[in-house]
């Protein structure tokens, strides 16, 4: 099986960490790397090798985005939308439901998907939804609501969406379907000018009527808490393949901050590195890096396997997610106090990973929601009253 290393090359590392500040500094999207991701398969990467993919798992799906995160961290980050279908596809499939196997063979044919999940104002993320969803003639539905953070936004061919329906009698459901780029009524606003994630392009869309097809709806969830697969193997997905972005940012940053500790001198002449202050600083953060490869691997290998956790598999995820965005931003803030100050320039490496790593703390599950998760987890619900 193709190895991180051999799917992403050191050299087209290094045209994509170079790519990576023009994409930034000028907003744009990533086309270029997206162009180079296709030619290595990396749409493909959990697709059956019988298909034309890859045939990995969660775990090699993660160190390769590790990997291209070290480079380019909005263009893993983006592209990680796309590989989240694709592995709640593999999840899904590994349970015996086939109802998400075109995806991974369609990704494997070169389509491009897409999260229209998150919406304004709704906390309650796949438990409720804002937008609305009209049946139509046929079994499809038409979909009008807002979406934020839509990455792949100029490039997606296929939008996963969902909006709430009220059924005859009178239950609320949330249905699930795919939209395809071109149908009428979507609408991208140009809205993405952030401080870092910038060539992710994450913009806006809007649905107005956007109807999808009987054959692109894919799931009926009551409104609220459930156990479908669906959410699990979303939220699973999600939190990992998220993790190992940000633990890649990581690595990177511990690599620039011994960088900088061997380069940067003292006034004495002596290198950095030879400081006490300086090597516990260094120490430090390798040790929490340490901490955090242990996690992810941990982690994505039970998902592999379908370890059964139960009820804490939640908490297992969300504490993921919390601690490689909290260690990634511990360790950039290290890379750049090293740095001095060359990192406080807009051209810096460090600087641009340092607003990178930021975005991690919008990211589902908040700070707030994963404690509660996990007091949940170990000390039971909150009762009533």
């Amino acid at each position: 099986m193709d190895t991180p290393a051999d799917i992403l090359p050191d050299s087209l590392l290094d045209t994509f960490r170079e790519r990576a500040a023009g994409y930034d500094s000028r907003n744009e999207f990533f086309h270029a790397d997206l162009a180079d991701l296709r030619e290595a398969g990396y749409l493909a990467l959990m697709a059956a090798v019988d298909d034309g993919g890859r045939g990995l798992g969660i775990e090699a799906a993660a160190a390769c985005q590790r990997r291209l995160a070290s480079a380019a961290p909005a263009t893993a980050l983006a592209i990680n939308m796309h590989l989240v279908w694709t592995g709640v596809a593999l999840l899904l499939q590994r349970r015996g439901d086939t109802s998400l196997d075109f995806v991974l063979r369609e990704a494997a044919q070169g389509e491009l998907y897409a999260f229209g999940l998150s919406e304004p104002g709704n906390d309650a993320v796949l438990f409720d939804s804002l937008t609305t969803a009209a049946p139509q003639a046929g079994g499809g539905y038409s979909f009008t609501g807002t979406k934020i953070f839509t990455s792949l936004a100029p490039a997606w061919t296929r939008l996963g969406v969902f909006g709430k329906t009220t059924t005859p009698d009178g239950a609320e459901q949330l249905v699930h379907g795919f939209v395809t780029r071109g149908t009428p009524g979507v609408h991208t606003a140009q809205d993405w000018d952030t401080l870092g994630m910038r060539a992710s392009q994450s913009h806006t869309t809007r649905l107005d009527d956007v109807v999808v097809p009987a054959e692109r709806i894919f799931r009926h969830l009551p409104v609220g808490p459930n156990a479908d697969p669906l959410v699990f193997a979303i939220f699973a997905a999600f939190e990992t393949l998220l993790s190992a972005v940000y633990t890649g940012i990581g690595d990177r940053s511990l690599a620039l901050a011994i960088e900088s500790a061997n380069q940067r001198t003292t006034g004495k002449g002596l290198p950095l590195a030879q400081t006490p202050e300086v090597r516990w600083q260094v120490a430090d953060a390798a040790m929490a890096m340490d901490s955090l490869d242990a996690q992810l691997q941990s982690v994505a290998r039970d998902l592999d396997a379908g370890t059964d956790h139960g009820a804490r598999w939640f908490a297992k995820l969300v504490g993921l997610k919390l601690r490689a965005t909290g260690v990634a931003r511990e360790v950039t803030d290290a890379a750049l106090h090293l740095a001095g100050g060359q990192g406080f320039r807009t051209g810096s490496e460090i600087g641009r990973l340092h607003r990178d790593v930021l975005a991690g703390q919008y990211h589902p599950s908040s700070t707030e929601s994963a404690h509660r998760t996990v007091a949940t987890a170990w000390l039971g619900p909150l009762e009533d009253g």
